[in-house]
């Protein structure tokens, strides 16, 4: 955690200096059952170099995949044929906003409820936010990539079978990050994927940076050391593991020290992971960054992913760079004409709040939320009704056209400058890119030079979005 955090007992103190534990073995304890251990390394600085104005400006990435393929024209590039957005654009959009504003963002169903007092409908709030309506997985192909399964796998990792989830990527990016940490005798802790298991993905070299996947709701049930057995017991069991150690064949023994790390992280972090605001659920209206519990879930409701978004914030109170998070299901085959608009209303509320929550909570480097954090929602693929505005069954569906091919992503956040289109902007009428057309790999790429990631795990063959991301001050 941050060396400005209370420390607790003296027990917990000692714990926090025998932590010195590999950070890659902690992330591969954390990742799926039966993963291989990684031993501790040796920390070998390398030269890092900014590749866009924004490098390092990101502390915290919220990454949000709207579930199933998502219409995006209906929401963020909405100044196109009825044919690919048959809800019409919103009135009154604040002045200057260069996206086309979906009316389906007009809609707030949650204003007026209690903890929502100062929020906005997500199209008024329209000049904080910036959307590139043209990000395609694979720009240079002759179509998109219009199936469930190989389009979540360039969304997850990149490519089809791809090596490493993305925030793999992320999470080895930092490890020099974390290993400094470690060597000042801090604890933080890592991303954290609360989706899609894909997006912690790791072959190869890549295994021992598997970020942790979170199923649950939260951490009620952790439950504090305070009670631990006392020093000279820890001592002696220190001891017996050693001796156990030296019993074992050499060949054998890197699965015993994998063993005894293995516990000592779990004694290290579990101190963070009982800690009360990390209780998301518990009505809590105690202020903790500026807002209580028991605000956050006035601001987010209490669905699965107001969950998800509530417990991230918290996170990062204690270092976490990123969290990823499936919202809703968007895969209307049929009875999309009624089932869109309140399905659009659920993930306002989420735009609403984080806009809202981020700006009133109080980073403990200084600033506020907002200044640190990058939201970023994206699907598999856009949707498609074929040249109607619905298919014959009232949904839409998804092959290879463009408007299957567009994710219209939108980006929010103190490093970006909001309101603006990055990219290609499409004719209203077929939409056909009119722009440079960037790949999705090519988003990550800056979202991962935004958060100081180093650039070994960079996607090499794809550019950066230069101009998405603030100039670093």
């Amino acid at each position: 955690m941050h060396s400005d955090e209370p420390t607790g007992s003296s027990q917990h103190k000692r714990k926090q200096e025998r932590a010195g534990v590999s950070r890659r073995t902690f992330l591969s304890t954390s990742a799926a059952a039966g993963a291989s251990l990684a031993l501790p390394h040796i920390w070998v600085p390398r030269p890092v170099h900014a590749q866009t104005a924004g490098s390092g400006t990101i502390k915290h990435l919220i990454y949000i995949r709207l579930n199933g393929g998502f219409r995006f024209p209906c929401a963020f590039n909405a100044d196109v044929a009825d044919q690919f957005n048959p809800f019409g654009t919103a009135s009154g959009v604040p002045s200057g906003v260069q996206w086309g504003v979906s009316r389906l963002l007009e809609s707030a169903s949650y204003l007026g409820g209690a903890g929502t007092e100062g929020m906005l409908a997500p199209s008024d709030l329209a000049d904080r936010i910036t959307v590139m309506p043209t990000v395609d997985h694979e720009p240079l192909s002759g179509g998109a990539d219009g199936n469930h399964t190989t389009g979540l796998e360039r969304y997850l990792t990149g490519f089809v079978n791809g090596e490493a989830g993305i925030f793999t990527r992320i999470m080895a990016g930092l490890a020099d990050k974390y290993t400094a940490a470690l060597g000042e005798g801090r604890l933080i802790l890592p991303a954290f994927v609360m989706g899609s298991s894909g997006m912690a993905r790791g072959l190869g070299d890549f295994a021992q940076y598997r970020p942790p996947v979170l199923s649950g709701a939260g951490f009620e049930r952790f439950a504090s050391s305070e009670g631990a057995p006392p020093e000279w017991s820890e001592r002696m069991i220190t001891e017996i593991d050693a001796r156990m150690r030296d019993r074992q064949h050499p060949a054998l023994r890197s699965q015993v020290d994998a063993y005894i790390q293995t516990r000592e992280a779990t004694e290290a972090y579990s101190e963070i992971f009982a800690s009360e605001p990390l209780k998301v659920g518990n009505g809590s209206n105690e202020p903790f960054d500026g807002l209580s519990n028991a605000q956050l879930a006035g601001i987010f409701g209490n669905s699965r992913e107001s969950n998800d978004i509530r417990l991230g914030l918290r996170l990062f109170h204690y270092g976490c760079p990123a969290i990823y998070l499936d919202q809703g299901g968007y895969d209307y085959h049929s009875d999309e004409e009624p089932n869109l608009p309140g399905a659009i209303d659920n993930m306002g509320r989420m735009i609403s709040g984080l806009i809202h929550a981020l700006p009133l909570m109080q980073h403990p480097d200084g600033g506020t939320y907002w200044d640190h954090t990058v939201i970023a929602i994206g699907s598999e693929f856009s949707r498609t009704a074929g040249g109607g505005r619905f298919n014959s069954a009232r949904g839409s569906d998804h092959n290879g056209d463009y408007s299957t091919r567009w994710m219209s992503m939108p980006f929010f956040g103190g490093p970006i400058l909001g309101g603006r289109i990055v990219g290609a902007s499409t004719n209203r009428s077929n939409l056909s890119p009119e722009g440079t057309v960037y790949s999705y790999r090519s988003v990550v790429n800056t979202l991962m030079d935004g958060l100081g990631c180093d650039p070994s795990v960079f996607f090499p063959a794809d550019d950066f979005v230069l101009d998405l991301l603030r100039e670093a001050t």
